[in-house]
């Protein structure tokens, strides 16, 4: 296997930033406590293709609502490679948990934008059952795999990206 990536946590105050661009209420402590406690991802065995991202705090999602979880993670990605979110499996498969963008798409120079890389899943429960499905902090919701990827002869592509979504099309 290549190792080409390694995942680390956001500083404390961008998370806090983006914490409180979306529970303006909250206080310091209680954005501590949920920051304290991530966990970067990881493989479960050592046949796993994805990195399973960790619930950094409880969330409940009945079906039909939607929920954009702040993981507090970044990776530093090689050139060459891209890291995919997807749901987990179990979750696709029970709630038909859903990401709203259909697949995560995190380029090796992300990790130098703006927000520090901080990335972000936005999670819909799709699920025509009616089901509530719960996450309790420290559970797994998402997966994460590197793929490498190629260009064209002819790319000519030299801007610098400095923001998340929509900055690449600016």
């Amino acid at each position: 296997m290549k190792r080409i990536a390694k995942f680390e946590k956001v500083s404390f105050e961008q998370y806090k930033k983006d914490w409180l661009d979306m529970e303006p209420g909250d206080g310091e402590e209680r954005i501590r406590e949920v920051y304290d406690a991530i966990r970067l991802p990881k493989r479960a065995t050592a046949g796993s293709a994805g990195y399973d991202f960790f619930a950094p705090y409880d969330f409940t999602l009945k079906a039909g609502e939607s929920t954009k979880i702040l993981t507090g993670i970044r990776s530093r990605i090689d050139e060459g490679w891209v890291l995919k979110i997807y749901p987990r499996s179990g979750l696709g498969f029970k709630y038909r948990l859903q990401l709203n963008n259909t697949v995560g798409i995190i380029d090796s120079d992300y990790y130098g934008a703006d927000n520090e890389g901080h990335i972000q899943i936005k999670l819909t429960n799709d699920g025509r059952e009616g089901k509530t499905m719960g996450i309790a902090a420290g559970t797994g919701f998402a997966q994460g795999i590197f793929v490498e990827y190629g260009i064209t002869e002819d790319d000519e592509a030299t801007e610098i990206r400095s923001g998340g979504f929509g900055s690449t099309t600016k």
